[in-house]
């Protein structure tokens, strides 16, 4: 229970944070106390930009973010940058790889933020499906959550033209926020990542929507001029934030 700098953390001061997870629902705070009196599991600490998993390292532990964000990475030989996805407050990571016979990490772990992790070990994991029919029926729907976002945008970016993967976005941040003024909670910059292009080409197709008279923008909102040009797009990509 040791955090980057070497500092000890008490496991009470997330408990409360813990029993709000989706795996712990079925656990009361007297449960939790005694699973975390344990050393099979970490909290550790990682600053902005701090590599937390390396590309083909191999995933010992689950891990849960208790606060903070953190990105999935796929750097390629020019040194552009893919974010495959974003993990924010109790994001699960490494969920469909520790038990996996490739349990290495694809891509790239990268903490956006400054971020705390749980690191559960896998005996505890085996330990908790085994006396607990809630923590497995949850980590079985994790799993598969993230394996239906990450076919998406693979789908997205592999099929989809730069403006229909800005129209998914928009599409679901306009369900989403209820508004034809959509407030963009991301950098430009990194939506870009997100959905697989580069900032540039970005600027330029969003350029090219004000002027067919689709949307106007700024630096934190998008406006949409007609909402129902939106129905003309696939189904939304799932920018996990």
């Amino acid at each position: 229970m040791v955090t980057n700098g070497g500092d000890l953390i008490n496991i009470d001061t997330y408990i409360d944070a813990i029993s709000n997870i989706n795996l712990f629902n079925g656990f009361t705070k007297e449960e939790l106390n005694e699973i975390f009196s344990s050393s099979k599991y970490e909290i550790k600490e990682y600053g902005p930009e701090q590599i937390i998993h390396l590309q083909n390292e191999i995933c010992h532990t689950l891990d849960i973010i208790l606060k903070g964000k953190a990105s999935v990475q796929k750097i390629d030989e020019n040194g552009n940058i893919l974010t495959i996805n974003v993990f924010s407050d109790r994001g699960i990571l490494g969920a469909n790889l520790i038990y996996s016979s490739r349990n290495y990490y694809p891509m790239t772990v990268v903490a956006t933020s400054r971020i705390t992790i749980l690191h559960l070990k896998r005996e505890l994991i085996l330990e908790l499906c085994q006396s607990n029919m809630s923590f497995m029926v949850s980590l079985m729907r994790e799993i598969s959550d993230r394996t239906i976002i990450l076919t998406d945008k693979i789908n997205a970016i592999s099929l989809k033209t730069i403006r229909q993967c800005i129209m998914d976005y928009l599409k679901y941040e306009y369900h989403l926020q209820k508004s034809n003024i959509i407030k963009l909670n991301i950098s430009k910059k990194d939506l870009a990542e997100s959905l697989g292009i580069q900032r540039s080409s970005l600027s330029r197709e969003l350029n090219k929507m004000r002027k067919d008279g689709l949307l106007e923008y700024d630096a934190r909102t998008v406006t949409l001029k007609d909402p129902s040009v939106l129905n003309t797009a696939e189904c939304p990509v799932m920018i996990v934030k």
